[in-house]
């Protein structure tokens, strides 16, 4: 949650806009327009400076930061006095830099858009993502989760102000609208994976531009794989290639750089396999593996220091549905749904409706509650199981005579077993396609 005053500038901005329509803040292309000669947000020139910063101040509450504000404009008056020039780069010229920039990480970054019609400086530390580094440095923290139910349709949920937003359309061809697809957020992007034709693409939509581009390419591209973001990085492990052969190959992602860099091989080759991060390493759990698409009960712990792979016995937390339906082929039910808050791991049991947690130093999976009850799916397809900040989410719905419903419910683990909120509900005639959750 965030916390601290300056979120008065998140509820100011965000209050005339509606709660599903189009997404809360101004694509940058219309802030360039701006910088050209539009005036945005009533604002008319350089005469109106001051009072641009006068009432965001105001917004931020800052005129109550006594002795921040006072020791940066002492500071100020120093420099003037001594002849060096004022920072023409300070943002709020009233508090300085370093306090501007501390009040604007703590904002609901669904104001950031909004922020950045201010001048250039604010939008320069918008559109760069130096303000989202800083956010990371500093522990500020916002997660949004990010689903399609729709083939190039992704829409986001802020489950802090509880309100959808849509991204804009993906554009693509009509065979990656009919190839299989995975989403993975990292950093401040959400990566698509698909398949046009014989070669797999990778689509990528940035929160600092508000769009979609395409063109990046893993050094082994693949699908069905597993993976998990941990900040700015992501590991993406195993899966097929455009041969459908399975692999045990590796790759980590750096968003800040958007490069990859191969890792060593696990040491089993799986796909349809599930990923997360866990006491700051990456775990592969689970999946189809070997010539006969043998289901995998291991899993592996990937040391990102030591840089070596060990498998781990009975980590996955198996496919009761599978066992109930012997006739059922192993690439029939959805990969292990797994998610980890506060470094414990958690799992979904779609068939039996039930929430277990893993002992780590025992290693077995525990019962720990019920499933929400309206979370239904289809042998784990279009159920969503994640993590967001210290809550695990389940988005899930009924479907009736054509018609259905998404429902987005939390459970704050530390607060005891399930108890799960309905933070949302939509009708949807789709499942969940595929789902990320981005932290910036």
């Amino acid at each position: 949650m965030l916390e601290g005053r300056s979120c008065l500038l998140s509820r100011v901005f965000s209050s005339s806009c509606q709660p599903e329509s189009k997404w809360p803040y101004m694509s940058y292309r219309r802030l360039e327009d701006f910088a050209n000669g539009k005036r945005p947000l009533g604002f008319d020139g350089e005469d109106d400076q001051e009072r641009r910063e006068r009432k965001l101040c105001k917004l931020l509450n800052c005129c109550e930061m006594v002795e921040t504000t006072q020791s940066s404009s002492e500071q100020s008056e120093d420099q003037q006095q001594a002849g060096v020039p004022s920072d023409s780069d300070s943002l709020i010229h009233r508090i300085g830099r370093d306090n501007s920039i501390s009040c604007l990480i703590r904002c609901s970054r669904s104001a950031y858009g909004l922020i950045a019609c201010l001048n250039k400086s604010f939008r320069s530390l918008v559109r760069t993502g130096e303000l989202y580094k800083l956010r990371r440095q500093n522990d500020v923290i916002e997660h949004w989760i990010y689903f399609s139910c729709h083939l190039l349709e992704w829409e986001a949920f802020d489950p802090n102000q509880r309100r959808w937003m849509h991204l804009p359309r993906m554009t693509s061809n009509e065979c990656f609208m009919c190839s299989d697809k995975e989403s993975l957020a990292v950093g401040t992007e959400l990566l698509v994976f698909g398949k046009e034709v014989t070669s797999h693409v990778i689509f990528r939509y940035s929160v600092l531009t508000n769009s979609w581009s395409s063109g990046m390419r893993m050094n082994a591209p693949r699908c069905l794989f597993g993976s998990a973001s941990l900040k700015e990085i992501a590991i993406l492990a195993g899966g097929c290639n455009s041969l459908g052969s399975i692999l045990s190959s590796a790759e980590l992602y750096n968003s800040e750089t958007q490069t990859w860099e191969t890792l060593p091989s696990m040491n089993k080759p799986r796909k349809m396999c599930s990923g997360v991060f866990m006491d700051e390493k990456f775990y592969v759990i689970g999946g189809i593996g070997g010539s006969d698409s043998k289901v995998l009960t291991c899993g592996e712990e990937y040391d990102l220091k030591a840089r070596t792979w060990t498998e781990i016995p009975n980590m996955s937390p198996g496919r009761t549905g599978a066992a109930g339906e012997p006739d059922m082929p192993a690439t029939g039910e959805a990969p292990p749904l797994v998610a980890v808050v506060n470094n414990e791991l958690y799992a979904a049991d779609y068939a039996d409706m039930e929430v277990r947690k893993y002992d780590k130093e025992r290693r077995l999976w525990l019962t720990v509650g019920r499933l929400p009850e309206r979370a239904v799916s289809m042998n784990g397809w279009g159920l969503a199981f994640r993590a967001c900040g210290d809550r695990l989410i389940v988005i899930g719905g009924p479907r009736a005579l054509g018609e259905g419903f998404i429902e987005i419910n939390a459970w704050v683990p530390s607060e005891g077993p399930p108890q799960w909120n309905l933070l949302a509900r939509k009708q949807s005639g789709n499942f969940v396609y595929n789902c990320a959750v981005m932290g910036c």
